[in-house]
Formats: C-alpha cells, structure tokens, sequence
C-alpha cells in the first residue's frame, strides 16, 4: 500500500535560516542529543532557527520500544555526569530564557534518571538564576520518590505526556500505564504543595492514532482532576514504515475547537495544532 501523503496543513519549510545552523553546530561541539533531531521533529528549522531546542538527556538510545516514536531503542549507555554542565553551558550561551530538558527512558536506572534531571535543572540555574526551567519526564515506572527527586530540584514547569486514550495504550505505549502516567501528574503536584511552592504541571497527546473526540475529552477531564495546567494536542505523523500507521489526519478546525473545549475545562494554557509538540512554542505557555 502507498504511504498516505500529508494533507497541505502538514507541510513545513526546509530549514535554511543562519541561527538553525549555528544552534546545530553549537550542539554538535558541545555533543548534546535534542528531540528535536532524534525524534524527527517538524518544527526543527523554526524552533531552531529562534534559537530554542529541546535537550535530551542520558543519550539516544531508549530502553522501551513505543511504536510510535522515532527514537532508538536498545542498551543504553552509562550515564555521562558532565552532560548537566554542558547543557546548561549551551542553554546560557544560546541566551535562553526558557529551557525544555526531557529524556529518553531510562527503566535501566534505580530512579529512572531523576537525579540526573535533578542536577541538569541546578546546573542551569547556577549559570542562569532567570531562566525557567521545565522538565519533561518519563513515568519513572510509577516511583514517587523518583518524582519527589525533581520536584525538589529547582523546575518550574513539571512535564509528563499522556500521548493517547486509555483505550490504545496497549497499542501506542505498551511500556506505560494510563492510570500511572496520571498519578505521576498528580504526585508532582501534591509534592510541590508540600514543599510549599507553585510548580505548573503541564501533559501532551498525540491525535489521529485512532481516538475519538469523546475519548480525548475525557483524557482532558481526568488531567483537570490531578490539577494539570497546561496541555498540547498535536497530530501524530508516522516517522518511518515501521512505526504506526496514521488512522486519521485531524484538520486544523478540530484542533481549534478542543483548544476551547479544553480552555472551557480550566487549563491554564492549550496549545492545539497539527504541528504542536509537547515544547513547541513552551515559553508562551507560561506568560
């Protein structure tokens, strides 16, 4: 069968601007892995290009294997404790007001790589006092304490996708729980209450894996209930033949009305569009 072609809504431009090459370089010299180059993301050449990516700790190779993501899955590689510096040596010469730090999975870790999240958020503040710092983060296969560990670390915005509707997770994160990525959520925000602190909570999901709009809606309903702020909705595009197919290419329209679906519910912030990704545009999410 012939790969579906993208709707005229999905197309983006070749990077070509002279700031995407000099943030390419700049990470290439300081050998940092982004998202943003390993999970082929659309929005490289823009967000690239405004000097902005998404770090991504603990190297490139995953230990779970979702069939929706581009990254490598495999052995991963013992841990490097100078990456923290370094990427918060980028981060201040990149001038960056506004730092997104994920990861790929590491369940190869006692604490999942929190303590690693934990030093990369002191690192940036030390070099940078101003810059805010969010983390988006795996479930730590459910560990509180591994949650507590970030928390406590100087973030301001607490990350975790929800990706799909309970009803495909079996299919689209066979190595995640729903409920669990929900009490992650949940956790982060009890434990900042604790420590007496605000700390935006904000999650993500993935369209057109086969999910219904009453479905996503109750997906928003439950991340309203565990407190969560702010929420991305995007398309998901295939990133190669062996990955999922798209079942369903959503128009921009259907973005725009769960955008005001979801507002209407009491997020803080809603970024829906075909292109949005999880740190697509995160400064804004907080202004």
């Amino acid at each position: 069968m012939a790969e579906r072609k993208h709707p005229d809504w999905i197309k983006v431009r070749a990077p070509t601007s002279p700031e995407y090459f000099r943030t390419r370089e700049l990470l290439k010299r300081m050998r940092l892995h982004t998202v943003c180059q390993e999970a082929g993301c659309p929005n490289i050449g823009e967000c690239f290009s405004h000097r902005t990516a998404t770090f991504m700790l603990m190297g490139d190779v995953c230990t779970r294997n979702c069939p929706y993501c581009a990254v490598t899955h495999g052995r991963a590689r013992p841990l490097d404790p100078q990456e923290p510096v370094r990427v918060a040596q980028a981060a201040a010469q990149l001038g960056l007001a506004h730092v997104v730090v994920t990861s790929v999975d590491r369940d190869d870790l006692p604490d999942g790589g929190a303590a690693h999240f934990a030093a990369t958020a002191r690192a940036i503040k030390q070099l940078s006092p101003a810059t805010r710092v969010e983390v988006l983060v795996p479930d730590f296969q459910g560990a509180h304490k591994s949650v507590e560990e970030v928390v406590r670390a100087p973030v301001d915005i607490y990350n975790h996708n929800i990706e799909t509707v309970p009803r495909l997770y079996k299919t689209v994160r066979p190595g995640g729980r729903y409920e669990r990525s929900l009490d992650v959520l949940s956790h982060a925000k009890e434990t900042a209450r604790g420590l007496a602190r605000e700390l935006l909570t904000k999650a993500g999901i993935m369209l057109g894996l086969g999910e219904d709009n009453c479905e996503v809606m109750e997906v928003l309903r439950d991340l309203r209930a565990v407190q969560c702020d702010i929420i991305t909705l995007g398309q998901y595009l295939r990133p190669s033949k062996d990955h999922l197919e798209v079942v369903r290419y959503v128009p921009p329209s259907e973005f725009a009305d769960l955008r005001d679906r979801a507002m209407a519910l009491g997020f803080r912030h809603v970024e829906s569009g075909p292109l949005v990704r999880s740190s697509y545009h995160a400064w804004e999410h907080v202004n």
